[in-house]
């Protein structure tokens, strides 16, 4: 036997412990995320489209931005299929997800970003992504699954991104220096600029800016300041401002960029908005300086001859409102400063029109013209571009001719209203008098032979055959000045009336003497220039720069924005000085112990998984703070577009529901309960079966079941369109901390059951008010007296049409009865069945609160709704076994309310209660009725409750005198 057994091998103990010495003990490391490296334009594409973190954002963007500088064969800004698919990831993905946290403490990221999309290409993509975003806006055959307000936020955060963007007076200047420096062709550098033009000069973006903005007010009225992108005076002086960079910045022998500046001057002309742009791009001139008026005239000369009176007509205009003084019809003129701004505004349009002959024609056509251009200026003004055609002889004759013309035509004198004709603004006859001066003294034989021309004759003996008195008037005071002018003392023409003696016909006898003289441009300087001090500039440039920002960010009714003292420079030193950007402010450094400053602070969560993330980490307080105040924001945007919630909304519900409050941290149940009733609005359907799934099942306490409740009663009132009414009861302002301390929980119970209960008992408080009132107030007019004695006031139609409100789509009718209301009704008896009467749902803090929450879903719920007739058969079997719990005030306060709503709601069809719901409305008269007699008044509580029951027993007896026969066979089986 011993035989069979054969050793293999043997082995010593020590050879043993040696083998054991081979097994080497391995380092463990714990796995770290790897970092992406960015290198290139290739590398940057694919980090923004992997929904990237807030550090590898910022390595992106930053190397996106030193492809502008480098001269590498990739520029963003140059146009190309990958700078196209760059723009459109970051306006498609990183825009919406990350804009509001660059916003509020990512400065450089923010400007980094801004960058990027300062380009052709940028105001493009943005452009294009507001139009389709405002067309699904508008689509009403879409179904209003989420709030207004998360539809809306895309829209008000690319109008915020392309305000950003367009902010910079030197943007005109720049997007120039990008495209002139792009290795490109000089066809193609013309195609991108005349794309651009396009854009921003053509009125592209400030159509939609301006859709977007009556869009967003029509949506949400709450929006009182609207995008100025949008808003064509503020975005025409804005491009003025621009122009007057770039014309400071484009050299005298820089052909090519003056004749790509007058391209745009010629497409922002057809804007409509010429005296904005005009005024803020020529600013300088205007008040005296002459220094842009060589590149002035060489823009104007560019023009076509329409675009060239077009920007002369706007020059006069502004000319005439900035610096002519608004004279009376009959004062004296003549005084020194008014001489010397006259004179000024000469000479500043004689060197515009210089020697161009259109141009002098479009200035007789101004000012004889039928197009009535003079017709609203001042009289100064027809004296001053008078005195400017002064130097040109043959077009004072020629505008004195075609006056004369005008001024005789039958057609015109009968049919031209008299506004035009003479008027408080004096037109026609003024300047045929002022021009007939200067005529006379420049050639007086010219105007001798025009006296007796046809034309002259024609002119007076048809105004003073005209029938209106005003017309023979100006015919007499046209014919006496002219004689005066021409003929001897003894052979001129007189009126014997008592109009040409007085004060009217000598001041117009008097402009024949009216003789301005050419003065010097720098008179339009004003009396008090601003200092010109490049640090106020500067400052002046930076408050402009911040009052272009969003609407979001100018929450206060304050409208200081900041108080600066400037130190004096002198301008050979600021010269010398390179400006910076001022760096982000860091508070962290104000803190005296370096040791405790904390560098690396949490950014807020642009994803549902970072928020996910966050909320769960209750050891990072910060962090989870962070999370949690971002929450129902983060949820309600990301809910407007992508997967991204509808594929986390019950794991972020559940994380929600459950989150204990580790850290006394301020309006805790404030922001977890916003962020619950965000997730149902995300997901109406699905997500109100989930949260009745979960105030029945689940481990969760009395508060957290309640918080449940509360975000199934909150949520279909902002379903129905009620958001803004309940919005402030989800606020610290929703615990009643006034109320009497004895009728408080201790403090660290109060915190916990105070807010789950006072958002529904302050709703159900006012919709008590609402429904009993109209009771209360009928019953009163019975008691007032006969109806014959009462006095009625009657609203005009305007006043009826003012107070009434307009229609609220009602989303929750669509999902109430299977999302809300049948999931609670249904499983209450299913677990009353599975856990008797003695289950934790049955307690009265809880069951009132679920009576509160039905009641008011069926409230809001509306008449409308297709599932109503069920919904009240449930919900009445329900009320009428729950009777005998009445016992305790909270159950019968609720119990009270709930019946009072039910009658409510079905007003408008008692006849179906009455046939339908006959038993019920008996039985509920009858116990309403006891409880009425067994409650007595004297405390709040009883006045409450007899209060309920009155208007329930009011509510009955409506039903049951209005369809008394039809109740009888029931009534005779019920007794």
């Amino acid at each position: 036997m011993a035989d069979l057994l054969t050793a293999l091998q043997t082995r010593t103990r020590s050879e043993v412990d040696r083998a054991e010495d081979h097994l080497v003990p391995v380092e463990t490391q714990e796995s770290e995320e790897p970092v992406l490296a960015i290198k290139s334009p290739e590398d940057a594409l694919q980090a923004l489209k992997s929904k990237p973190d807030y550090a590898t954002l910022s390595r992106a963007l930053r190397r996106l931005n030193r492809t502008v500088h480098h001269n590498e064969e990739f520029n963003i800004k140059k146009p190309g299929p990958k700078a196209t698919q760059i723009i459109f990831t970051l306006i498609n993905e990183i825009v919406p997800d990350y804009w509001e946290t660059l916003s509020g403490e990512g400065g450089q990221e923010r400007s980094l970003l801004v960058r990027c999309l300062s380009s052709v290409a940028g105001i493009g993509a943005i452009t294009s992504r507001l139009r389709l975003l405002l067309t699904l806006l508008k689509d009403s055959q879409k179904p209003a699954q989420v709030t207004v307000v998360s539809k809306t936020q895309p829209v008000e955060i690319l109008l915020n991104v392309l305000e950003t963007v367009l902010a910079k007076e030197d943007f005109i200047t720049a997007i120039w220096h990008d495209i002139d420096g792009c290795s490109l062709t000089s066809s193609q550098k013309s195609l991108q600029w005349k794309e651009f033009g396009s854009l921003v000069a053509s009125g592209k973006v400030l159509s939609i800016a301006s859709e977007a903005n009556i869009t967003l007010g029509d949506l949400d009225l709450s929006i009182k300041e609207w995008s100025w992108v949008g808003d064509g005076r503020q975005y025409a002086a804005w491009l003025g401002r621009c122009m007057q960079h770039a014309m400071k910045a484009v050299k005298n022998d820089d052909v090519e960029g003056q004749k790509a500046l007058s391209q745009f001057l010629s497409r922002v002309l057809t804007l409509g908005y010429t005296d904005q742009l005009v005024q803020a791009a020529f600013s300088d001139l205007l008040n005296g300086d002459t220094r842009p008026l060589q590149t002035c005239k060489t823009l104007m000369s560019r023009l076509s001859a329409h675009e060239q009176k077009t920007f002369l007509y706007s020059i006069i205009r502004i000319l005439s409102n900035q610096h002519l003084p608004t004279e009376g019809l009959f004062q004296d003129s003549r005084r020194e400063g008014q001489s010397q701004a006259i004179g000024g505004v000469v000479a500043l349009v004689r060197a515009i029109i210089g020697d161009v002959p259109t141009l002098h024609d479009d200035l007789v056509e101004w000012l004889v013209g039928l197009s009535a251009n003079a017709v609203g200026q001042v009289h100064n003004a027809h004296r001053a571009v008078i005195a400017a055609l002064s130097s040109i002889p043959e077009q004072v004759t020629k505008a004195l001719q075609k006056g004369l013309t005008l001024f005789g035509d039958k057609l015109y004198i009968k049919h031209t209203p008299t506004l035009h004709q003479e008027g408080w603004t004096p037109v026609n006859a003024q300047v045929l008098l002022m021009l007939a001066g200067y005529a006379s003294r420049a050639d007086k034989l010219f105007l001798i032979h025009l006296s007796r021309s046809s034309i002259y004759l024609n002119a007076v003996s048809n105004r003073l055959a005209a029938s209106s008195q005003r017309a023979r008037f100006l015919g007499m005071l046209v014919g006496t000045a002219f004689s005066e002018l021409v003929d001897p003392k003894d052979k001129r023409m007189t009126f014997s009336t008592d109009e040409m003696d007085n004060s009217d016909g000598n001041w117009y006898r008097s402009l024949t003497t009216v003789n301005d003289s050419l003065g010097l441009i720098e008179d339009l300087k004003p009396a008090f220039a601003p200092p010109t001090n490049p640090s106020a500039q500067l400052s002046k440039s930076v408050s402009s720069n911040k009052s272009a920002r969003s609407k979001k960010q100018a929450q206060s009714t304050s409208k200081i924005i900041s108080i600066e003292e400037i130190a004096d420079i002198s301008e050979s030193e600021a010269e010398d000085l390179p400006m910076y950007e001022k760096p982000d402010s860091d508070p962290d450094d104000e803190d005296e112990d370096p040791t405790i400053v904390q560098r690396s602070r949490p950014t807020a969560p642009v994803y549902i998984r970072d928020l996910i993330a966050g909320l769960r980490d209750d050891e990072d307080f910060d962090r989870h703070k962070l999370a949690l105040s971002t929450a129902a924001n983060l949820i309600r945007r990301k809910a407007a577009f992508g997967t991204e919630v509808s594929d986390n909304n019950e794991e972020l519900a559940s994380i929600l529901v459950g989150l204990g409050e580790k850290w006394p941290l301020e309006n805790f149940q404030q922001m977890r309960l916003q962020g619950m009733i965000a997730v149902l609005i995300a997901e109406p359907l699905k997500m109100g079966q989930w949260f009745s799934r979960t105030f029945y099942n689940g481990d969760y306490s009395m508060g957290q079941r309640a918080s449940v409740l509360t975000v199934l009663g909150l949520g279909a009132r902002e379903l129905a369109g009620l958001g803004k009414e309940d919005a402030a009861l989800t606020g610290a302002n929703a615990t009643r901390e006034d109320s009497f301390p004895s009728k408080r929980l201790p403090d660290r119970l109060h915190r916990v059951y105070a807010l789950e209960a006072a958002p529904m008992d302050a709703i159900s408080s006012q919709l008590e008010k609402t429904m009993i009132q109209p009771m209360a107030a009928e019953a009163a007019d019975k008691f007032s007296g006969p109806n014959a004695l009462k006095v009625r006031t009657f609203s005009s139609r305007m006043a009826v049409e003012k107070k009434r409100q307009k229609p609220i789509p009602n989303a929750l009718a669509k999902v109430v009865a299977d999302g809300f209301f049948f999931p609670l009704t249904g499983r209450w008896r299913i677990h009353l069945q599975s856990h008797g009467e003695n289950s934790t749902h049955t307690s009265p803090f809880l069951l009132s609160h679920l009576l509160k929450t039905l009641s008011l879903i069926l409230h809001a719920s509306g008449t409308s709704t297709l599932s109503l007739p069920q919904m009240t058969s449930e919900y009445w079997d329900l009320l009428l076994s729950l009777r005998p719990r009445g016992t305790d005030p909270a159950v019968l306060e609720a119990l009270l309310f709930a019946f009072l709503t039910l009658l409510d709601i079905n007003e408008t069809d008692q006849r179906r209660l009455a046939e339908q719901h006959a038993k019920e409305l008996l039985e509920t008269q009858e116990w309403v009725d006891s409880v009425f007699e067994k409650i007595g008044g004297g405390s709040e509580e009883g006045e409450r409750i007899r209060m309920l029951a009155a208007g329930v027993l009011v509510r009955c007896r409506e039903v049951v005198q209005k369809y008394q026969r039809m109740l009888m066979g029931d009534l005779v089986d019920f007794m």
